[in-house]
C-alpha cells in the first residue's frame, strides 16, 4: 500500500497507468464470461426441475387426500339418510360406475344429494376420467350395506374405499371398471 501512494505522489500518475506500474494487472472488462453465465443456469435450470418434480408429486399426494376426506364424507351423510328412512334405500343399486343417472334416480342411499355431491367431488380431485364404483345390498327388501371405492390419482391401481360397516381402505385393483368393480364387491371394500 505504501508504495502505491509513493508512486501517486511522485509520478501523478493515471488511474490507467497505476496497476501497471504497483505490479497489478487489471482486467480489461468487467463482467461474466459466457462460461460462467452458462454455468450459472445450468444450476439454476437443475434446481427448477428438481422443484417442479417435487410440486408434481405433492400435487397428487393433496389430490389422493381430497379424494379420501371425500369419500370420508359419505359416510355420516349415509348414516343421516339412513336415520331419516330407515334404511339406505329400497332399491338395490347394482355395482358400477356411481355417476350413471339411471341408477342415481332409484331409491338408494347414492341418489342423496350430499353424498352424490361428495362422490362428485372425489372423481374431479382424482381426475375428470378416473374410475369410480358404487354398490348397495340387501339382504331382504330394503339395503342394509353400501361402499363406494374411487381411483386414486397418484397410483391409478389404487381405489380407496369406503363402506357401511366403517372401512375406510386402499385397494389395488386393475384400473378399469371392473377393477372398481371389484373394490366395492359385496358391499365392502375388497
Amino acid at each position: 500500500m505504501l508504495k502505491i501512494k509513493n508512486i501517486i505522489q511522485s509520478e501523478k500518475l493515471t488511474a490507467d497507468s497505476l496497476p501497471a506500474q504497483a505490479g497489478f494487472k487489471l482486467k480489461a472488462n468487467k463482467g461474466f464470461t459466457l462460461i460462467e453465465l452458462l454455468v450459472v443456469i445450468a444450476i439454476i435450470c437443475i434446481l427448477s426441475s428438481v422443484v417442479l418434480a417435487s410440486l408434481n408429486s405433492a400435487r397428487s399426494k393433496g389430490a389422493d387426500a381430497a379424494v379420501k376426506s371425500n369419500l370420508a364424507n359419505i359416510r355420516p351423510q349415509a348414516q343421516i339418510y339412513y336415520d331419516d328412512n330407515n334404511n339406505y334405500g329400497t332399491d338395490l343399486y347394482a355395482v358400477g360406475a356411481c355417476n350413471d343417472s339411471v341408477k342415481i334416480a332409484t331409491n338408494t342411499v347414492f341418489s342423496d344429494s350430499n353424498i352424490i355431491n361428495q362422490i362428485t367431488a372425489a372423481q374431479t380431485a382424482s381426475g375428470a376420467t378416473s374410475l369410480n364404483s358404487c354398490i348397495t345390498v340387501t339382504s331382504d327388501t330394503n339395503a342394509d350395506a353400501w361402499a363406494v371405492a374411487q381411483q386414486l390419482k397418484s397410483d391409478t391401481t389404487q381405489f380407496w374405499c369406503v363402506d357401511s360397516s366403517g372401512i375406510a381402505t386402499s385397494t389395488t385393483h386393475t384400473a378399469n371398471q371392473a377393477g372398481a368393480d371389484a373394490a366395492v364387491a359385496g358391499g365392502v371394500c375388497q
